[in-house]
């Protein structure tokens, strides 16, 4: 039997989802292993989130120029991951999309 509870890292409102996707879906340990890294990232991109509320989405380097602060790059990585994730679960009715994407073939880059 595997581990059916939410990794206590997480937030209360990921570990929430997490226990509701588990009463909705029979999940293989490989499928429960994706949805923990799916929740990790959700909860990382909500904690770059947050210091972007704060602190801005740029700051001013040494040179005096506006740089976008590293905590942007983390956000759009982790819903890109977050996203990349629910995908590759493909479970009906959760937020995110409905089914795979049809894999690339050799000539992908000869479109015409």
């Amino acid at each position: 039997m595997t581990n059916r509870k939410p990794p206590q890292h997480l937030r209360q409102t990921t570990a929430k989802w997490f226990r509701s996707v588990l009463s909705d879906f029979d999940l293989d340990e490989h499928h429960i292993r994706l949805l923990t890294l799916a929740a990790e990232a959700w909860d990382r991109g909500q904690q770059a989130r947050e210091v972007i509320e704060v602190e801005g989405m740029t700051f001013i380097d040494r040179f005096g120029s506006p740089k976008p602060r590293p905590e942007v790059a983390i956000e759009r990585d982790s819903r890109i991951g977050f996203a990349r994730l629910l995908r590759e679960l493909a479970l009906d009715g959760v937020d995110g999309p409905e089914a795979p994407r049809a894999p690339r073939t050799a000539d992908y880059g000869n479109r015409r």
